[in-house]
């Protein structure tokens, strides 16, 4: 094995069992949200992942958080430079009760690259929006303080971004940090 994850795609509700009923029931009453199953080589886990649009975002989250998936392991941002929706916005959740793991996804466009904050579902999420608003450009309307939070504010540009110029100048780190 390479080590990629097998993925197939699954319709949750066609599969038995109880990771795919919780599933289910997330995504239930959401139009055009996806599943896809995803395994590895080094584990028995499986985990879903859930493609939904960009309107739905928070409803499915807030959604998936009552089903159980209480536990925010992080939020990612991803640079998908030559495919359209360009900019993908995951969420990584655990139901701890039924030891399931789900992530959330949704894709927007280069010209309007907004997802609706997620702070009023998962507190946690505050500083992982705005480190995907500083490196990738990814702006979140409702968040509580949607600020640089690695580079310095006058910095121009987010340098993740896959047409960012690699190199030209070394980033300037906000103050704080302890040199060795």
């Amino acid at each position: 094995m390479t080590g990629e994850m097998p993925t197939v795609e699954s319709d949750s509700s066609a599969v038995p069992g109880t990771e795919n009923d919780l599933v289910a029931s997330v995504i239930d009453g959401f139009d055009g949200a996806t599943v896809t199953e995803h395994a590895t080589a080094s584990s028995a886990t499986v985990y879903h992942q859930v493609s939904v649009s960009v309107d739905d975002w928070v409803s499915v989250v807030r959604k998936a958080k009552n089903a159980g998936f209480d536990a925010f392991v992080d939020l990612y941002a991803v640079d998908h430079f030559a495919q359209a929706p360009r900019y993908e916005v995951g969420v990584n959740l655990i139901s701890m009760e039924n030891n399931q793991r789900i992530i959330i996804s949704t894709r927007v466009p280069y010209d309007d690259a907004t997802v609706p904050t997620l702070t009023g579902v998962f507190v946690g999420a505050n500083f992982y929006e705005r480190e995907a608003y500083d490196l990738i450009g990814i702006d979140f309307p409702g968040h509580p303080d949607l600020t640089r939070i690695l580079l310095p504010d006058e910095w121009v540009g987010h340098p993740l971004r896959k047409d960012s110029s690699v190199g030209a100048i070394p980033v300037q780190f906000k103050a704080g940090s302890v040199d060795l």
